[in-house]
């Protein structure tokens, strides 16, 4: 495809037989004066090609519930591509408005990013991927190029530390298994202590394995596995790698799992995808401590909190100094004498206050 968008003859109202070409891949402005004919070329040739070309790929069923628009008066288009545009409205502003809900763009960047993204694990940082058994087998043949280890197909089971090894031996033997990878990793970090066993899928070289055999048992210790498989990398001098692979969207190294994501997931107006601190409206609600304490070398007694010296709030002052007696927080002292402790005090309360500023944000909204 040409990375030019090339029109010729173009003669759609005002146009007067314009040749003219644009950059794919960059942003164009078009100017000139009222009547020139920037709307002409934009909206009427443009996007009206890129959009009645986009509709023709549709079936004849579906192209009567689109909206069509009348093949411009052009000689020829080259490299045109399916075109969004941008009504000229004027919209309903709300305190979460912004340039995209505006233009409606940003409903186009949520189906774009669901679609399109790529997930990064919040911890280790490496790109999470659905992973079936072809791609794992992708994976495993870029690892093994070098010097073709020797892989030990396996997938991990969880059994309680009670279980005698004679108990587990025999209920794998029933579901046909005769081996396990040889080190069992305890797992203290559950609700009951448990062990994880590797069992043994299947053994062998990848470069002398048949492609039927690799993917029958990638597949088989992934359904058991219940979606994690792992494989033991034996070098020549048995030296040993081990690989961790996940179907879904599971990061297979810190063990985490991620919900796939949905256009929900990059609006600021869903609870899915609103920021934490602001709620998805851009701004948050603060304290400024320099209008609040303006002099900061008067004492509390003297009056340092401000808003608490007007007639309607002299009861809060109150309670300030009857608890802060008992907290032994100094009075008299000016305030940018006093401890950092003692601040926090009476900013926030005491270690066992369920209030201050880190709660009352969320009494708001």
């Amino acid at each position: 495809m040409t990375s030019q968008i090339r029109i010729f003859g173009a003669r759609q109202h005002n146009l007067k037989n314009l040749d003219v070409s644009f950059d794919t891949g960059k942003i164009t402005v078009l100017t000139g004066v009222s009547g020139s004919g920037k709307s002409s070329l934009a909206f009427d040739t443009l996007y009206a090609e890129g959009q009645r070309r986009y509709v023709e790929t549709f079936s004849p069923y579906a192209r009567q519930f689109l909206d069509r628009m009348d093949k411009p008066q052009v000689d020829k288009i080259e490299g045109i591509l399916p075109a969004i545009a941008i009504d000229q409205v004027n919209p309903v502003r709300n305190s979460r408005s912004s340039v995209g809900t505006m233009t409606e763009l940003n409903d186009y960047f949520k189906l774009l990013y669901a679609r399109l993204s790529h997930l990064h694990c919040r911890q280790c940082g490496h790109e999470v991927h659905h992973e079936d058994a072809q791609r794992i087998a992708g994976l495993l043949a870029e690892r093994c190029t070098e010097n073709d280890p020797r892989l030990v197909i396996s997938f991990a089971v969880d059994v309680p530390a009670n279980f005698t090894t004679e108990e587990v031996q025999q209920f794998l033997e029933q579901q046909g298994y005769t081996r396990t990878h040889p080190t069992p990793i305890s797992k203290p970090q559950a609700k009951a202590p448990t062990q994880r066993l590797y069992v043994i899928q299947d053994r062998f070289r990848l470069s002398r394995a048949e492609p039927a055999r690799l993917m029958e048992a990638l597949d088989t210790a992934l359904h058991y596995g219940n979606g994690h498989l792992t494989v033991f990398a034996v070098a020549a001098d048995q030296t040993e790698e081990q690989w961790e692979f996940s179907a879904g969207l599971h990061c297979a190294h810190c063990d985490i799992d991620y919900a796939s994501p949905q256009p929900s997931t990059f609006s600021f107006n869903s609870p899915y995808g609103a920021c934490e601190t602001c709620k998805g409206f851009g701004r948050v609600m603060g304290i400024d401590y320099g209008l609040v304490i303006p002099d900061e070398n008067k004492s509390l007694l003297e009056g340092a909190i401000k808003p608490w010296q007007t007639e309607s709030n002299r009861v809060h002052q109150q309670d300030l100094e009857r608890y802060a007696k008992a907290a032994q927080i100094r009075l008299a002292a000016p305030w940018n004498t006093l401890s950092q402790e003692e601040k926090d005090w009476v900013i926030y309360g005491a270690p066992d206050f369920k209030g201050g500023t880190r709660a009352w944000k969320q009494q708001w909204y």
